[in-house]
């Protein structure tokens, strides 16, 4: 028996996604409701530190998605902070997938496109069903503005929204210009506007989006948010657990997320339970639970392994059938018994 491996590299993965970003979403929906339905399996993620280097981490995220796709496989995603600093992005990863029947890798992919396309894809669906299935904001603020935060807005730009205002901040107000100018689709907006302070972006903007690399709250003032935005808390670790017991609180996996000092976790220590917990995005999709605006809405997603799997399937898909991928038919030297 032959056991071919496809190596799908970040351009490829690129190009699938930026010509289909509605269809992204759809794929990371699917995914979510499978999870809720029973369909997966998606274990704790596994954190590699090192005791030299406390702000790095090397993740292992394995997951199987079954509804149809029968798929398992493993995300292997580094965080260094510093990277940023040499001039290139924070994440680095790669993607596995497995054949559910064999067991045998069938696909290799350039991974940490996929985990932030799947993040945004992700945040963008949170944004449209938090706020009644509309894909209008008056105001988007970003904290944190880099490449996250960059593909979350470019996924909603392709996707319909209309934003008649954004405002950025960032600690380094050189990468908030660098957003302005190089992201933003300025003539889609009335204004886009770098800001100098935080306080100011969180009471002006119905949406927030959080994509920082924050290791602990530090933002605590409740009034910030007395307007009642939706919060895409992606980074999770920057709001104060009095923030998120005064909210409606939103997210994939209630068991994954409170882990690792997230602010959900952080209040779940707090108050000893998690009844602060509206319900999972899925609960929301499938009507089982509801949000109203008469609080802030926050959505803290832990990210799930399972959506990895489902974007690479479907990126792997399409690569296949178009030849993008590179075919290793001899990877796998001994296969006979």
């Amino acid at each position: 028996m032959q056991f071919e491996l496809s190596i799908i590299n970040g351009k490829t993965v690129s190009d699938v996604i930026r010509a289909n970003r509605d269809q992204c979403i759809d794929v990371v929906r699917d995914a979510y409701i499978a999870h809720a339905r029973g369909q997966s399996v998606n274990p704790d993620s596994y954190f590699l530190k090192f005791p030299e280097k406390p702000d790095c981490r090397i993740i292992a995220l394995p997951a199987y998605l079954g509804d149809g796709m029968d798929v398992a496989g493993i995300k292997w995603v580094a965080s260094y902070p510093r990277n940023v600093e040499r001039g290139f992005p924070r994440a680095s990863a790669v993607l596995v997938l497995n054949s559910y029947e064999t067991g045998y890798p069938f696909a290799i992919f350039e991974g940490s496109i996929i985990s932030a396309a799947r993040t945004a894809a992700s945040a963008v669906l949170a944004a449209y069903w938090l706020g009644g299935k509309s894909r209008r904001a008056r105001t988007l603020g970003i904290v944190g503005n880099g490449l996250i935060a960059r593909y979350v807005y470019e996924f909603l730009v392709d996707t319909g929204w209309t934003i008649d205002e954004v405002q950025l901040y960032d600690k380094s107000p050189l990468e908030s210009e660098k957003f302005k100018n190089s992201t933003c689709r300025l003539e889609r907006h009335r204004s886009v506007t770098v800001v100098p302070e935080m306080a100011p972006l969180l009471r002006d903007s119905d949406l927030i989006v959080f994509t920082t690399v924050a290791g602990a709250p530090h933002i605590s003032d409740v009034s910030l948010f007395e307007h009642n935005p939706i919060v895409l808390h992606i980074s999770l670790r920057d709001l104060a657990p009095e923030i998120l017991l005064q909210s409606q609180n939103v997210v994939d996996d209630v068991d994954h997320v409170m882990k690792a000092n997230t602010s959900p976790h952080l209040a779940e220590q707090q108050t000893g339970d998690r009844s602060f917990v509206t319900g999972t995005l899925a609960e929301i999709m499938l009507g089982h639970r509801s949000v109203n605006r008469s609080r802030p809405i926050i959505f803290s997603p832990f990210g799930m392994g399972i959506l990895d799997l489902a974007v690479g399937k479907w990126i792997y898909d399409q690569a296949v059938a178009t030849g993008k991928d590179l075919r290793l038919s001899d990877f796998f030297y001994e296969v006979a018994r």
